[in-house]
């Protein structure tokens, strides 16, 4: 009878214990606190739309509204990061640091802790005085777009401030999916079909040869509330958003891929962020159906990912900044710049621009002093996040180097050129040699910018191990 008794006690004393690991299961420490807000930012007036050259008047109309979109997270020790999401082309640096600037000084939270990241709809109102170059606009056209500018950045300051301050309990899960419908258009090139009684954006018809590297990985986030129920979706995919050249605001297929996730999941905000997608296109395109077929394929890809097994994340952040100086090469000699500027379309205008500025300032720039990277880490999930129109090389590159599982986000806080690898700065054409005429640098890059590139988003990820 004693024995039995002393045998109760210690299972009685254990009891507390088993209380205790389970409290300590790592299952429990899942728990983050998630804010979402969302924000309408079609411009109310005609203004000038970004991403074609070949515009020669302002927006007529929207095919659907245009969104920001806003996701913060806390994780269990109270670290906090900041995701805007947005159905633009993209966004100068002087803009963003001016955004994330307020957001500091009210919020507290610094640029490691801010991305601000743009869909590259071709479909979007010009912001700032960026891509001044490309249309053939009055002042009174660039005073309505620095009206609409200045009307975004408090929309997109109030919009960091309800996501930051309407927090839930939630649970946050990630996993990657696949879909192809975009191919490498520098090796897959457009041509005119036979037919030509068709209308002439339907005789754009790819080869079929989907030659070049690809990256077709859909990264999936879900955000579950504490009842299960379905909180937000950010995915992303490595596409031009050109399949549309209306003149009517949209925001391409990530748009139609947003609105019918949204249908899909009521109560849901689903939030895309684009990927290392600048040499990449659909194919076909520049059709209203297309568009809505690629945003509903997409759709359904994100749809099977949250279906199936996603993995846990547990409530660790990890955030980190740098802006690291990319080299330019030697500019033209000034004799063909000055011939270049004899003509009448954007390449001329380019010359002229950057002739003026020689003149003013003495000298050539010979870099662009602060091109952002960061890395954020949510529980065991990585995303590498830089900023320019980003070639898919740098994507698949950083998978070699870190994980075919990380998430990968290019037009990040700054959208200053397209940024290509060495190979493609040697080979040329518009990615290479040509494409930063549109964003006014006065010369291409020079190869080393994928070495300091690389290097830079390496010596992150190790500062973010050490600390």
């Amino acid at each position: 009878m004693k024995r039995n008794f002393l045998i109760i006690l210690f299972i009685g004393a254990l009891l507390p214990f088993s209380g205790k690991a389970e409290q300590q299961n790592p299952a429990n420490n899942d728990i983050w606190k998630v804010g979402i807000a969302r924000k309408k930012i079609t411009p109310r007036e005609s203004v000038w739309m970004a991403g074609f050259a070949a515009r020669k008047s302002p927006s007529e109309g929207a095919i659907h509204d245009l969104w920001a979109k806003a996701l913060m997270l806390e994780d269990a020790q109270g670290n906090r990061s900041l995701l805007i999401t947005m159905d633009l082309l993209g966004m100068p640096k002087n803009f963003s640091d001016e955004l994330r600037k307020r957001i500091h000084k009210e919020y507290g939270l610094d640029k490691s802790q801010i991305i601000l990241s743009c869909s590259h709809t071709h479909s979007g109102p010009v912001i700032s005085r960026t891509l001044k170059y490309i249309y053939p606009m009055g002042e009174s056209d660039w005073i309505t777009v620095d009206r609409y500018t200045a009307q975004l950045a408090e929309m997109l300051f109030q919009l960091a401030g309800e996501a930051i301050k309407e927090t839930k309990p939630a649970r946050i899960y990630t996993q990657s999916g696949i879909t192809r419908f975009q191919v490498n258009r520098r090796k897959n090139v457009e041509g005119f079909s036979a037919d030509k009684s068709l209308p002439s954006e339907r005789n754009l018809l790819p080869t079929i040869s989907l030659e070049g590297p690809n990256d077709y990985s859909v990264p999936v986030i879900k955000i579950e509330g504490a009842d299960k129920k379905l909180m937000a979706i950010i995915f992303g995919y490595a596409c031009h958003p050109t399949t549309l050249s209306l003149n009517k605001f949209s925001g391409d297929y990530p748009g139609f891929a947003q609105i019918e996730l949204e249908k899909l999941y009521p109560g849901t905000t689903a939030m895309f962020f684009q990927g290392a997608g600048a040499d990449l296109n659909a194919f076909p395109r520049l059709t209203l159906p297309l568009s809505k077929q690629y945003g509903k394929q997409l759709a359904a890809t994100v749809e099977r990912v949250l279906s199936e097994k996603m993995d846990l994340q547990q409530s660790v952040l990890v955030h980190k900044y740098n802006e690291i100086s990319l080299p330019l090469a030697k500019p033209l000699p000034i004799e063909q710049l000055e011939e270049m500027a004899q003509g009448n379309d954007y390449h001329a205008r380019w010359a002229r621009g950057i002739l003026d500025e020689y003149k003013q300032n003495g000298k050539w720039m010979n870099s662009y002093p602060a091109y952002p990277i960061q890395y954020w880490k949510i529980g065991n999930q990585s995303l590498f996040v830089l900023g320019g129109e980003l070639l898919v090389s740098y994507g698949l590159r950083l998978k070699e180097m870190f994980g075919q599982d990380i998430f990968v986000m290019g037009y990040a806080n700054d959208v200053m050129a397209y940024i290509p690898s060495a190979t493609v700065i040697e080979e040329g054409g518009y990615e290479g040699d040509t494409s930063q005429h549109a964003y006014g640098l006065p010369a291409k890059w020079d190869k080393q910018i994928e070495p300091v590139i690389l290097k830079g988003m390496e010596e992150l990820v190790l500062n973010a191990k050490t600390n």
